[in-house]
């Protein structure tokens, strides 16, 4: 019994030693590899790379067993494996990587204003673009509809016809009507004006999604995983209203549900990120009741325009 209280007690006395002697910097430290080894478990998760580290991890434990049992011929190959395997890691998953890159490069920090006018400019873009969408969908007529956010798309904006123009019904339907010279294709949509069409997006390499997509849905799927866009897609065969995030698509939206997702993407995450860390503690100090009756208004008058 003494020895275990004996033990117990150097236990404890090394702990209050350890963090009676823990720095500002070790929490630092500390929190920043949880971040990274947070947004490490998102990526996998999000991505195919969830597959790779799986792997990655038998090849690694056949590795072991290699070793432990002395198997000089599956040592071999598993070592010469290992060897290129970073180079075909970055050929494998050149999409995957490149987007993790973007995402770092997106940086927050210093990031103290948001413009209210160009936010509501981009609310009364998405509003007018979704009730276009509700017409196609009753005519059954395709579209495909980027809104550019953090990436910059000009190597697709190339690919098509520069418009530069304001957001309208009209303007919209017309573009995509049959007949119309610059329906085939996508409109990319910057900073609430339509910026290009007739666009030619990356198809979607991933062979998970239903075999009913078609060309469009694909494209539109390619175009988010390569870029932090949303797309707007309507189904040329069923009219279905689908938007296309972070690799992943989802269907069967109205008009106010589109319009409110795309609003979150590129209105709503946009002012979060926005603020910087310092800036939300004094908002968060100073004004937490304002701020929530401002929010509040804001819903409210939302609400009566769609």
């Amino acid at each position: 019994m003494s020895e275990i209280l004996d033990t117990l007690y150097t236990v404890w006395n090394q702990f209050v030693y350890t963090i009676s002697n823990v720095r500002v910097f070790d929490i630092i430290d500390i929190l920043i590899i949880a971040y990274i080894v947070y947004k490490a478990i998102e990526f996998l998760r999000e991505t195919r790379a969830g597959q790779l580290v799986k792997g990655i991890v038998f090849l690694l434990a056949l590795y072991a067993f290699s070793i432990a049992f002395e198997l000089a011929v599956l040592r071999w190959l598993l070592s010469a494996v290992f060897g290129s395997a970073i180079v075909a890691i970055a050929i494998i998953f050149q999409p995957e990587l490149r987007r993790l890159l973007e995402r770092v490069g997106q940086t927050r920090i210093g990031s103290l204003q948001s413009g209210g006018d160009e936010s509501e400019e981009i609310v009364a873009s998405v509003n007018k673009i979704c009730k276009a969408a509700g017409q196609m969908q009753k005519t059954k007529t395709g579209a495909l509809i980027v809104f550019e956010r953090k990436t910059q798309l000009g190597e697709i904006i190339n690919t098509g016809t520069v418009v530069d123009a304001a957001v309208s019904e009209s303007l919209v339907n017309n573009i995509f009507y049959p007949k119309s010279p610059l329906h085939d294709g996508a409109v990319i949509v910057r900073d609430g004006r339509i910026c290009a069409a007739s666009c030619i997006l990356p198809l979607t390499q991933s062979t998970v999604f239903s075999s009913q997509l078609g060309t469009r849905h694909r494209a539109a799927i390619g175009m988010t995983e390569n870029s932090d866009a949303i797309v707007l897609i309507v189904s040329e065969e069923t009219g279905t209203i689908s938007i296309a995030f972070n690799g992943q698509i989802t269907r069967n939206y109205t008009v106010e549900s589109a319009f409110n997702e795309i609003k979150d993407k590129l209105v709503n995450d946009k002012e979060q990120e926005n603020d910087s860390l310092l800036k939300k503690a004094f908002k968060k100090f100073f004004h937490g009741n304002d701020k929530k009756e401002a929010k509040t208004e804001i819903k409210e008058e939302e609400k009566d325009e769609i």
